[in-house]
């Protein structure tokens, strides 16, 4: 009965945007975008109108020749942000986003190509979901950017048992931990400097004081049990002795 009690979790402790308002509208003022860090994977393919003036620009592996397929080879930011890219050589990314890097790219192109299409795809957009959660892990993401709302959604949502008014966003820029914490019980989360995840974010869900508790009292439980069963079978060879 007591493990019951002290599970139970209240509604304000489960709902979600609890402040929301019947029709209200809410303005996205999240002015969110992508930047590519050091370590980045990132594809970048260049193609134009004469296929064959873009080929110098594209790095790929192996070879129809080799009888095998080419794969296009894709680009590591290294400790200095930078990208070796072919031809032009060194340029710095590191901190860029990608439609910026497409209008930098496209200039020192210029003087190579007439109006390049630039593709450009983070290869590596991971984020992590880990504590009271359904299906913790890590995640891959397909576009440019994910919520919290939605990777949570990934990881299959929080357990009864999360505590959803102090979620933990860590997130690494160049080396440097910052700890951000959201509470998803309240609407402002919409316009929380996390709420759009970027790669290699982890986001940590604690316990509730209810599965703390249940844990705590879990752990005696088994202990009491063990020192009763001793008791018991100690009695029990008492009285058949006599």
């Amino acid at each position: 009965m007591v493990l019951l009690i002290t599970s139970c979790a209240s509604r304000k402790d489960v709902v979600y945007f609890q402040n929301s308002n019947n029709f209200e509208t809410l303005v996205d003022k999240n002015t969110f975008s992508p930047k590519f860090k050091v370590d980045d994977l990132v594809g970048i393919h260049i193609s134009t109108l004469n296929p064959e003036a873009s080929v110098p620009f594209n790095l790929f592996r192996g070879s129809q020749e080799d009888g095998m397929r080419p794969e296009q080879v894709d680009y590591l930011v290294d400790q200095d942000g930078e990208i070796d890219f072919p031809v032009i050589g060194k340029i710095k990314i590191a901190g860029l986003s990608p439609e910026e890097v497409r209008v930098l790219l496209r200039e020192k192109l210029s003087d190579y190509l007439k109006d390049p299409i630039i593709n450009i795809r983070l290869r590596n957009f991971t984020v992590t979901i880990l504590g009271d959660v359904n299906n913790p892990g890590t995640y891959s993401v397909q576009g440019e950017r994910i919520t919290i709302l939605e990777a949570i959604g990934l990881a299959g949502d929080l357990t009864i048992k999360g505590r959803r008014d102090n979620v933990m966003v860590i997130r690494d820029f160049d080396g440097t931990k910052v700890y951000t914490k959201v509470d998803l019980t309240d609407k402002e989360v919409l316009s929380s400097p996390v709420y759009y995840l970027t790669q290699n974010d982890v986001v940590y869900i604690e316990p509730n004081k209810s599965a703390v508790t249940a844990s705590s009292l879990d752990n005696r439980a088994g202990l009491y049990v063990s020192i009763i069963s001793t008791l018991i079978t100690s009695a029990i060879i008492l009285i058949t002795r006599n």
